[in-house]
């Protein structure tokens, strides 16, 4: 093999890596999406359904920061998926 041959499969050999590192990148931003969904939306509103009327405002906070957060890592997971 000479040195460009060399050359290629070292290049072809980062290119694999980077978009594997790219892959899981955004499958955990994913993950780290529906967690947030889970227990900040999810959770949010069983509290808001079984708590007393003192705390309401925190409630609406935690919900509506859950869903802020959801939207952000599925959009930076997506945009990291989508980098060429």
């Amino acid at each position: 093999m000479g040195n460009w041959e060399l050359q290629q499969e070292a290049r072809r050999e980062s290119k694999e890596r980077d978009k594997t590192r790219r892959e899981k990148l955004a499958g955990y931003l994913y993950d780290l999406s529906k967690i947030t969904f889970t227990g900040l939306v999810i959770g949010g509103v069983a509290m808001f359904f079984s708590s007393s009327t003192e705390n309401m405002e925190y409630v609406i906070y935690t919900v509506i920061a859950g869903i802020v957060l959801t939207y952000m890592f599925a959009w930076l997971g997506n945009r990291i998926l989508n980098q060429v």
